[in-house]
């Protein structure tokens, strides 16, 4: 059978996270970590998760692996090296799993929490800093200068690039700017409103006041 074009490219975008999770897994784990199969998968309030043992083989009934799993619902206001960090949030999973004391499921503990800020990501459940580093439900942000930012921007340096988003996270993209792009003004005096560009000077038909932006 002939491989068409829409199946290379897609095969293209998997083969990109499969480099990206050995390209970090030399980078900030020394190479420790087995191979996973890395899926994309839309999971309610959830950017990505692990799963240990996931998959069996069809014909080695003796053999198994890991699956690490990206929502792309979640791609569409995010840059490649957010994403990114993502892959690695779920790789520190799978280095507790496979060399540490694994919690309850989807629980994040110190464990967990201490080898993320190693590789340069900081726990926290609100993905500010601030943040609690320990919890049910946990997100991360990255640390300037660190690890991660470091081995993210030398692979972004090769042209390492990601090309595929979930349509509806495209179309919420959309119209998160188109809302950004306008902005609520309205004058002291009557209250009138109207909506348009942050940097408009608006004046009021009624009053002859100027409008003022709303926050």
């Amino acid at each position: 059978m002939t491989t068409q074009p829409h199946e290379r490219i897609t095969g293209d975008e998997y083969s990109a996270f499969d480099s990206a999770y050995q390209w970090f897994n030399q980078q900030l784990f020394g190479g420790r970590l087995p191979p996973c199969l890395i899926t994309l998968q839309r999971k309610a309030r959830s950017r990505g998760y692990y799963a240990n043992e996931r998959f069996g083989h069809r014909i080695n009934a003796a053999a198994f692996t890991d699956e690490l799993a990206l929502n792309p619902d979640t791609f569409g206001d995010r840059s490649d090296k957010d994403i990114l960090s993502t892959l690695v949030h779920e790789m520190c999973h799978c280095f507790e799993q496979h060399f540490g004391t694994p919690p309850r499921r989807g629980y994040h503990n110190r464990e967990w929490a201490g080898q993320m800020i190693s590789i340069g990501l900081m726990p926290s459940d609100t993905g500010q800093p601030g943040g609690k580093q320990t919890g049910q439900g946990m997100s991360h942000y990255i640390i300037e200068g660190g690890p991660f930012d470091l081995a993210a921007e030398a692979l972004l340096q090769t042209g390492f690039c990601l090309n595929w988003q979930s349509a509806a996270a495209m179309s919420q993209a959309g119209k998160v700017a188109k809302e950004r792009s306008k902005t609520k003004y309205s004058c002291p005096s009557c209250g009138q409103r109207a909506w348009a560009k942050p940097d408009s000077a608006l004046v009021c038909g009624e009053c002859m006041e100027a409008m003022e932006a709303q926050e």
